[in-house]
């Protein structure tokens, strides 16, 4: 079960990464901010599973690999997102 402090640092990390995904991923992303938070939220939980993954989730000292493995994914969220999301809406 989730924890509400959790559940809050989910939110502030996905804010984070999906700012800095939105930053570094090439082009304009044409996408709303909530989208920009779920892709970051995204980010972060696959960066967790790649580091899990590779056997670099838990370090000594700050987890600069986890954390490049977030921003990575949150890159390729925020990519993915634009070009999922509708570029305008019908007025039918």
């Amino acid at each position: 079960m989730w924890s509400v402090s959790a559940i809050i640092g989910l939110l502030i990390a996905g804010i984070i990464l999906g700012i800095l995904g939105r930053l570094l991923a090439p082009g304009r992303q044409a996408i709303p901010f909530w989208l920009t938070i779920v892709a970051g939220i995204v980010g972060a939980l696959v960066g967790n599973l790649v580091a899990g993954w590779t056997g670099v989730a838990t370090t000594d000292g700050f987890d600069w690999w986890r954390h490049i493995f977030q921003v990575i994914a949150a890159v390729i969220a925020v990519i993915l997102a634009a070009s999922l999301y509708p570029k305008a809406r019908s007025h039918a």
